[in-house]
């Protein structure tokens, strides 16, 4: 009997449970209302697409897991991505002072584009699973809180139902999941809001000629100055060229104008953004994205969760990008959906539910790592900090402070961002008493550049 697999969205998380499910299902359908681009180019439904990603080394680790024997690294670098190391490969301005680089490489992450990204995991997925993408609108649920059996979707043809054994919903922040289970007689889901009002606005520009190997450079918000935050960065993308990203929470959004664009990236706190783009080339206008806000929806805590029903990615938790989790949450529930399917098999009833529950620790990390900074900035809106709040900002900004001056808390950190390791690692007996020590060196007094670097740095500035 053939056994069908049906996946709403054809985003990064989509296809990554479809690769997950191509090893069980017969026949694996993504659903998407978009209109795929042939290339590596922005498309409609991502908003976000047009900003900074990183591809932490634990996410890149779970796509190598879901698509074996393909090298997705080596697909993306020769596509142009760049591998940066947390540790030594950027220059980074904390709320605590600025990171040193440290001579261990340490954990990576890739940088390029968010449309080269889809495009490279299209493609390998298409190329190397039994999966088909199919235009078209989900429009509900099919089933009862016993089983969902398929789904109904819109097609220039009309509407139509389209049965399933096993139905994914990846659609992204935009997903009706709530109200489609509502629907089916799921109802209570508990869901949550934390929003700081977060402003994205993107730039491109040529990379300079001397400026091949310039660090990524990234200027954090301060959460902690009762001010609205402001932050920017400037990372390496494919075809030699740089992505400038600004960003500023309620009260300090970045304009998207060329002018005001400038005058803000010269208004953080320190001038080493400006100086690198004073004389660079502008290649795109800016671009702006309001979708931001960090949005959890508890379904693993539902009393009755219908067999055959997923839900993950965006459509399950969303948060804030600037922390750059994201997409490897994304990747790593995917391989939660992989390793249940392994261990329970396709048609086990309770599969459902401990997948669902099973992608728990990895999207709790996500949000305590986001939620844990946004709730500080004023105007947030969303629940007021609470007591644990308060001692979990405190532990962190201590080991962050150590971080600066300790590579035992600085590579605690790095192995937790990167998401290698869970949150968990930050309350190992090593790491708690580098937190207690504090930094062993003194703090730095600007970024940690090389001699190169700093020549390269006063050749681009033009001011």
């Amino acid at each position: 009997m053939s056994r069908r697999a049906v996946v709403i969205g054809a985003g990064l998380a989509g296809l990554l449970a479809a690769a997950a499910l191509s090893v069980h299902a017969d026949e694996v359908i993504v659903l998407d209302r978009d209109e795929l681009p042939d290339g590596p180019e922005h498309r409609k439904g991502l908003p976000q697409g047009r900003h900074a990603h990183l591809l932490m080394s634990g996410g890149l680790a779970a796509m190598e897991d879901l698509v074996p024997g393909v090298s997705v690294r080596g697909r993306l670098l020769d596509a142009g991505a760049h591998e940066i190391s947390l540790n030594s490969g950027m220059l980074a301005l904390t709320p605590e002072g600025w990171l040193r680089r440290w001579r261990h490489e340490g954990p990576r992450m890739l940088t390029c584009s968010r449309a080269l990204l889809d495009w490279v995991i299209r493609e390998t997925v298409l190329a190397e699973t039994k999966t088909e993408i199919r235009k078209a609108q989900a429009l509900q649920l099919l089933g009862d809180t016993g089983r969902v059996t398929g789904v109904r979707i819109s097609t220039t043809a009309g509407e139509t139902d389209l049965d399933a054994d096993f139905v994914v919903d990846a659609s992204g922040r935009g997903s009706r999941i709530v109200h489609w289970l509502e629907k089916l007689g799921v109802t209570g889901i508990e869901e949550r809001t934390v929003d700081s009002g977060l402003v994205n606005a993107t730039r491109i520009y040529r990379r300079p000629e001397g400026a091949e190997h310039f660090p990524l450079t990234i200027l954090q918000a301060n959460p902690y100055l009762s001010l609205p935050g402001r932050a920017g960065m400037v990372l390496p993308i494919e075809g030699g060229r740089w992505m400038v990203s600004l960003a500023g929470t309620r009260g300090a959004e970045p304009p998207a104008d060329p002018a005001g664009f400038t005058q803000y990236m010269r208004d953080l706190p320190h001038p080493i953004l400006a100086r690198l783009i004073s004389g660079a080339e502008p290649l795109t206008d800016v671009h702006t994205s309001h979708s931001t806000q960090n949005a959890r929806r508890y379904l693993e805590k539902a009393q009755n969760w219908p067999a055959g029903l997923v839900v993950l990615g965006d459509a399950l938790a969303t948060f804030n990008p600037a922390y750059g989790q994201g997409m490897s949450v994304a990747a790593l529930g995917a391989q939660t959906l992989s390793r249940e399917l392994n261990e329970e098999g396709f048609t086990a009833p309770t599969l459902s539910t401990k997948v669902q529950r099973g992608l728990t620790p990895s999207v709790e990390g996500a949000w305590a790592l986001a939620v844990g900074q946004d709730i500080w900035y004023p105007n947030t809106k969303g629940p007021a900090p609470t007591t644990a709040d308060r001692l979990i900002t405190r532990y962190s900004r201590r080991l962050l402070k150590a971080a600066t001056g300790s590579y035992t808390a600085a590579s605690a950190l790095a192995t937790v961002t990167s998401m290698e390791a869970d949150a968990s690692t930050l309350l190992h007996p090593g790491t708690l008493l580098a937190a207690l020590n504090g930094p062993l060196l003194p703090p730095l007094s600007g970024p940690p550049l090389t001699p190169a670097e700093q020549k390269t740095l006063a050749d681009l500035s033009r001011f």
